[in-house]
C-alpha cells in the first residue's frame, strides 16, 4: 500500500547513532524497487525502513509502499529489532546488547534463546544481560521459548512428579509424562536417565534463603540401570563422523524419501573438518563477522533442539524397534 511520505514520522530505532548516510546513498543509487517499509498504524511512525524512506525522499518520491503493524510501542520495538537483524544494514554489537536488555525488560517471559534470535546475540550473552538486570525485571516461574511453548524456570517439582509417574506408569510416553508433570519431554528423558543411573531426579542447590531439600527416589525403578563407569566410557568413545555419514548415505530408508534426502544433504554440508572451518572463518570480512556469528549460534541451537527431539523419538520407539531390526 502506497501512502504519502509527508504523513510518516520517525520511529524509535534500535540504532544508537541514527541512520547511516552512506547506506542511504547506496540505496538512492539502486534502480530496483525497494521492499515496503514497516509502519505502526496507530502513530504512523516508521518501525523498520528509515533508510529506505530517506532514499525515497531524496529521489523525489511523494509516496512509499508500506506494511502496517498493529501493536504496542514495546511490541513495535521488538519487531524493529527483529527486522534489522533479518536484513539491511546490520546493528552494531553494542546496539544489539542494548536492544536485548530492553526486550528483557519489556518481554521478561521470553526465553534467552528467543531473545537471542530476535537481537542477533548468543543465548549465553542474553543470559548474562538478564542476570545483570534481575533487579528491574519481574521474577517469573516460566518463559516462552522460540517455538511459543511455555517452559518452567524451576523444574525441580516437575522432575519429582516425573520420577513418580515413570514408576507408576512405565508404559507412558515421554511426552505424556511431560504433559502431566509440566516439564519438557527432554527433561523427562533426563530424569529417566538419572533414575537408571541411581541418581536423584533433581538436585536443589542451597542458596542464602533456602535449604537443600532431600529428594526421595522411588525404591523401584523399572528403567534398566547402567554402571556409571560404563556410561562414562560410552560417552567418551564416539564414532568417526565420516564413517557414520557414509553408512547413512547407503541407507535406502533415507535415500528413498524426499525428507531423508534433504536431511542427508544437510549432514553432508556440515561434514567438514576443523581445518576447513578455520579456512572459512578466515575468509569472513570484519563487517560480516557479527552477522555470521549470530547465524552460526542460531543454527547450532537448531541442531541441538533437533538432536534432543530425535533422541526422544528414538528412545520412545526403542521398545517397538530393536537395533537389530534397524538398517542404521
Amino acid at each position: 500500500m502506497a501512502i504519502p511520505i509527508a504523513v510518516l514520522l520517525p520511529g524509535e530505532s534500535p540504532r544508537s547513532e541514527g541512520p547511516d548516510a552512506e547506506h542511504v546513498a547506496r540505496l538512492v543509487e539502486l534502480e530496483t524497487p525497494l521492499p515496503p517499509i514497516l509502519v505502526e498504524r496507530r502513530t504512523m511512525r516508521v518501525i523498520d525502513g528509515m533508510h529506505r524512506l530517506m532514499a525515497a525522499f531524496l529521489k523525489g518520491h511523494e509516496t512509499i509502499d508500506v506494511e502496517f503493524f498493529d501493536g504496542t510501542t514495546e511490541e513495535a520495538f521488538l519487531r524493529a529489532v527483529e527486522a534489522n537483524i533479518a536484513h539491511g544494514l546490520p546493528l552494531s554489537q553494542e546496539d544489539r546488547r542494548t536492544a536485548a536488555a530492553r526486550i528483557i525488560s519489556s518481554h521478561p517471559q521470553m526465553s534467552d534463546r528467543a531473545i537471542a534470535r530476535a537481537s542477533g546475540l548468543g543465548a549465553k550473552a542474553v543470559a548474562a544481560i538478564r542476570r545483570r538486570s534481575t533487579d528491574v525485571t519481574p521474577q517469573l516461574t516460566a518463559r516462552v521459548g522460540r517455538d511459543g511453548k511455555i517452559r518452567p524456570l524451576n523444574s525441580v517439582e516437575g522432575r519429582k512428579r516425573a520420577a513418580e509417574l515413570l514408576v507408576e506408569r512405565p508404559e507412558a510416553s515421554l511426552r505424556e509424562v511431560a504433559r502431566l508433570a509440566g516439564i519438557s519431554p527432554a527433561t523427562v528423558g533426563d530424569v529417566r536417565r538419572r533414575l537408571a543411573a541411581g541418581d536423584l531426579p533433581a538436585v536443589e542447590h542451597a542458596g542464602p534463603d533456602r535449604v537443600v531439600e532431600d529428594t526421595v527416589v522411588p525404591s523401584v525403578v523399572t528403567v534398566p540401570s547402567v554402571p556409571r563407569q560404563a556410561a562414562r566410557k560410552m560417552r567418551l568413545v564416539e564414532p568417526d563422523p565420516a564413517s557414520v555419514l557414509e553408512k547413512l548415505l547407503r541407507d535406502p530408508s533415507l535415500r528413498h524419501k524426499e525428507e531423508g534426502r534433504h536431511l542427508l544433504r544437510l549432514l553432508r554440508q556440515n561434514a567438514i573438518d576443523n581445518r576447513e572451518w578455520s579456512k572459512l572463518a578466515a575468509a569472513v570480512p570484519a563487517h560480516c563477522g557479527d552477522l555470521i556469528v549470530g547465524l552460526a549460534r542460531q543454527y547450532a541451537d537448531m541442531w541441538t533442539e533437533f538432536a534432543q527431539d530425535l533422541d526422544l523419538q528414538v528412545r520412545g520407539g526403542a521398545t517397538e524397534t530393536s537395533p537389530a531390526d534397524s538398517p542404521c
